[in-house]
């Protein structure tokens, strides 16, 4: 197969750097584990970026590869598909299940919408449910799909108005993207970021901490992105006219009744999301922790005599592709940070604790924010960044507790390119509906990306060191 300009560049770029770590004369000051792990690490983000094969497959295998060269124990490769992340990721994915089996989300939505009598509210308010949903569902496509049968309702209800319809087509995968900073389980990012930090500095973020940190910037982000959204993509005499959506129109894009009194199952699944809800943010009441908390959902929601999925359909729809994918990059950061190959990598950035802490995380965010336009995988983006964030905050005299989540919350953006994310590629396509082009994309993401990065430089300089995370190693 012939290789194209790019994949040529990728691959002389990954053959020299091999070639330069295997010279054992070369950079004296690192260990045979490093330069395998750099080797290792090289090739794997080479084969992300350029090539087609799955970013699971390419994980798994240099997963592999670290344990077979004995840079990591196969115990620690494996024991990573037991992390509690990986649990907790998997009872929520079962909690999702329940909870949208019984149409309690679509009944949600349409008290929202229903409720809008101007193109500003109707866009607020949908903003406001997308975000609220991020507590329900996990991981940013499952969202995405969860909401598309909303936007199909709203669309048909303002067919004669093709630009609200484009401007809800790029407000629903946009607030998606930016408001899953909001809870732990938002992205799989969140919990490689996690694991990252506990692994490398014993700093442990709970869900309790991270709702905190999260759910205002994912708040503020998503209402601004609303905002931008609205303006580049409608005219003044597209926002002047009423807006009237009816439940009875979203009802035609429901399989569940959208009104009315709730069912029985939906009594006992608002109850139990509710009861998870709140104890996971009771975590430093009770110390039970978030992964058994879930756990304990889980077994109710798929319980015969109070559940309202089967447990085989439940685990049917976890993405079990992206717990081993999660898998595979832990065990990656993990070779990384314990091998000394981060450490290197970062040890000749210039400066050091010379340069100025809001200097240091300004390059983090950047770099964060641009990532997606060479790794697609949100999750991918994460396991290459956090652990060099982390080595080179240490390094730098700046907390890594700031810098791995400016990094993590940064890498949300990415909507550059419809293939940038799955939400952004589902929405851009519609059957049946014109939705945005990619210029139309472009544009908005010209804005957007300086927006939303300085606005996370923001809460990590001035809003979370009131949050209990300073700027500066504690």
């Amino acid at each position: 197969m012939a290789l194209n300009l790019r994949q040529s560049v990728l691959l002389c770029t990954a053959l020299s750097v091999c070639a330069l770590l295997a010279v054992p004369g070369n950079f004296p000051g690192l260990s045979g584990d490093a330069r395998l792990t750099l080797v290792i690490f090289t090739l794997a983000t080479c084969a992300w970026v350029g090539s087609s094969v799955d970013d699971t497959y390419i994980a798994l295998g240099a997963g592999l590869a670290l344990a077979i060269t004995g840079v990591i124990s196969s115990d620690a490769l494996f024991g990573t598909l037991g992390e509690p992340t990986v649990w907790l990721l998997i009872c929520a994915f079962v909690l999702a299940a329940a909870v949208s089996r019984t149409g309690l989300a679509g009944r949600a939505a349409a008290f929202l919408v229903s409720g809008a009598r101007t193109v500003r509210q109707l866009t607020h308010l949908t903003t406001a449910a997308l975000v609220v949903s991020a507590f329900a569902i996990p991981a940013t496509s499952g969202r995405a799909a969860l909401a598309l049968p909303v936007f199909l309702a709203l669309a048909k209800a303002l067919a004669d108005r093709a630009r609200l319809v484009v401007m809800l087509a790029l407000l629903f995968p946009t607030v998606i993207l930016l408001s899953a900073v909001a809870t732990l389980i938002g992205a799989g990012a969140h919990l490689i970021t996690v694991n990252v930090l506990w692994q490398t500095t014993q700093e442990q973020i709970g869900f309790t901490q991270w709702l905190l940190l999260g759910l205002p910037l994912a708040v503020v982000s998503s209402h601004l992105a609303a905002e931008v959204v609205l303006l580049t993509t409608t005219r003044r005499a597209d926002r002047r006219g009423p807006v009237r959506i009816t439940v009875e129109q979203l009802q035609e894009h429901s399989e569940t009744p959208v009104s009315g009194p709730l069912s029985q199952a939906e009594s006992r699944a608002a109850l139990l999301l509710g009861t998870v809800v709140v104890l996971w943010c009771a975590e430093p009441l009770h110390g039970v922790p978030p992964a058994l908390v879930a756990l304990i959902g889980a077994v109710v929601a798929a319980s015969p005599a109070l559940g309202t999925v089967r447990l085989k359909s439940a685990l049917s729809t976890v993405p079990w592709s992206l717990l081993l994918f999660m898998a595979a990059t832990m065990a990656m950061g993990v070779a990384l940070s314990e091998s000394g190959a981060a450490g290197w990598l970062v040890g000749g950035l210039p400066g050091g604790e010379a340069v100025p802490p809001w200097l240091f995380l300004t390059g983090v965010v950047v770099v964060s924010t641009a990532a997606h336009l060479v790794l697609q995988s949100r999750s991918a983006r994460s396991s290459v960044l956090v652990p060099l964030v982390v080595a080179a905050a240490a390094s730098a005299g700046v907390n890594p507790v700031a810098a791995a989540l400016a990094s993590t919350a940064a890498a949300g953006f990415c909507h550059t390119l419809p293939a940038s994310a799955k939400p952004v590629a589902l929405f851009s396509d519609v059957p049946g509906v014109t939705t945005y082009t990619p210029r139309d994309l472009l544009r908005l993401s010209a804005l957007l990306a300086p927006l939303t990065a300085g606005l996370v430089l923001l809460f990590a300089l001035t809003v979370w060191p009131l949050l209990g995370v300073p700027v500066l190693t504690p």
